[in-house]
């Protein structure tokens, strides 16, 4: 099973920002788009992990979300990684918060104690919106990053809990169309109280 662990966006501010970047999807249709159902904010990939793994990541994210309140995250601004000129990966925004900083320190630390490497790189937290598979010439990267700061679109969403989810790819024979995402678990915010 090939894992990690995210937080979901609300549906109604999934469904804005699906309307807000619609004039980038028509500025280049060709990348790949994460659909709207898919849109999240990926906390900590864990990969290829065997089944019976599972129950000790569920109850990790459940001992690491209970331990923090429920908060509300902003989403803004959309970026590329590296840069719009050799943009590889599409995205929005999310504003440093703090509280957000230490659930993923948290999540981090109790992945580590199940034997998961520790991310190398800072955190950056971003919701995918698409994957570039071919690096735009010049003329369309700048006619794209135009676009893109053109894009008026600021929301918080409500973090209530944690997802464990499972990424399943689509084979050719399984009618392609990249991977599905299933919801493993659940584990809630806020049932220890404040930290």
């Amino acid at each position: 099973m090939r894992l990690f662990v995210a937080l979901e966006l609300q549906p109604a501010i999934a469904d804005a920002l699906d309307l807000a970047i619609a004039p980038l999807r028509e500025t280049e249709p060709d990348l790949a788009w994460v659909p709207r159902d898919k849109l999240h904010l990926t906390m900590k990939f864990l990969g290829d992990v065997g089944e019976t793994a599972v129950t000790a990541i569920s109850r990790a994210a459940d001992g690491v979300a209970a331990r923090h309140r429920p908060f509300d995250m902003r989403l803004g601004e959309v970026g590329a990684f590296p840069n719009f000129r050799r943009a590889r990966v599409v995205w929005i925004g999310v504003e440093n918060e703090p509280r957000l900083e230490l659930l993923h320190h948290d999540l981090e630390i109790a992945c580590a104690e199940l034997g998961y490497e520790v991310e190398g790189r800072a955190f950056r937290p971003h919701v995918t919106l698409a994957r570039v598979r071919t690096t735009l010439p010049l003329d369309r990267a700048r006619r794209f990053a135009r676009a893109a700061r053109g894009v008026d679109f600021v929301a918080d969403t409500h973090v209530a809990s944690l997802i464990v989810m499972e990424s399943v790819v689509a084979t050719p024979q399984a009618g392609g169309g990249g991977a599905r995402y299933r919801r493993i678990h659940a584990a809630a915010l806020g049932e220890l109280g404040e930290r």
